[in-house]
């Protein structure tokens, strides 16, 4: 089990103003709307989420520094955890020609405003009851999705991602290292349910089983 970081880069480029995100709305009712995983939360307005979600091939280089590090291969099987819309997984099918791919993800909107080329690959479900038999995939790969479950509901779904993946695994999560990140992290985010540092992450990985690897957004 590794702390690996692929994403910082793409994290670090978006400003944000923490307290205004506390004081410009109703933070509350704003998190309420986002929890949907709906229209609002993908496309609305920024105050509910992503302000628009739209392909834009951000996500080319992480897919292909994972593809490098766990030494993906054409007829390799990935599967995507919280896929959203399917970006990530697009992308692997450009750095890794001939690889297969599946994505799950709760949002009934996000999988019917996917990436058409992907599409055909995702359904609608739940981490904690992943739809595969034992070992079915080379990679698994969950960005930004654990730290929205409650805690109860950690280890069977990294149990389930152990149970489904083979050897490579790798788990992104919203995360703090001191107070001001934790505040930080508090003011901005919109869905978390688990407020977690790195060392405990790891301690429920252990807990249930979990082999893979972990990274880790902090909020500076």
């Amino acid at each position: 089990m590794a702390n690996l970081d692929f994403v910082t880069r793409l994290h670090t480029r978006t400003q944000r103003n923490y307290l205004e995100r506390v004081t410009s709305d109703d933070k509350a009712e704003c998190a309420i709307i986002a929890k949907q995983y709906g229209k609002d939360y993908w496309d609305g307005d920024r105050r509910y989420g992503y302000g628009g979600y739209r392909y834009d091939g951000r996500w080319l280089t992480v897919a292909k520094a994972m593809a490098d590090h766990y030494g993906l291969k054409a007829g390799d099987k990935i599967l995507d955890v919280g896929c959203g819309k399917g970006y990530l997984l697009y992308e692997f099918t450009q750095a890794v020609p001939g690889i297969e791919i599946a994505g799950i993800d709760i949002s009934e909107y996000a999988i019917a405003n996917a990436k058409e080329e992907v599409k055909p690959f995702l359904q609608i479900g739940n981490a904690t009851d992943l739809p595969y038999p034992d070992d079915s995939f080379d990679f698994i790969v969950s960005i930004t999705t654990l730290h929205n479950l409650y805690n109860y509901e950690l280890h069977k779904v990294l149990q389930e991602i152990e149970r489904v993946g083979k050897e490579n695994k790798y788990v992104l999560i919203e995360s703090y290292r001191n107070e001001r990140e934790r505040v930080n992290l508090l003011y901005w985010q919109l869905t978390c349910e688990t407020f977690y540092t790195p060392q405990e992450w790891e301690w429920f990985a252990q807990q249930s089983g979990y082999t893979g690897d972990f990274g880790y957004i902090f909020f500076e």
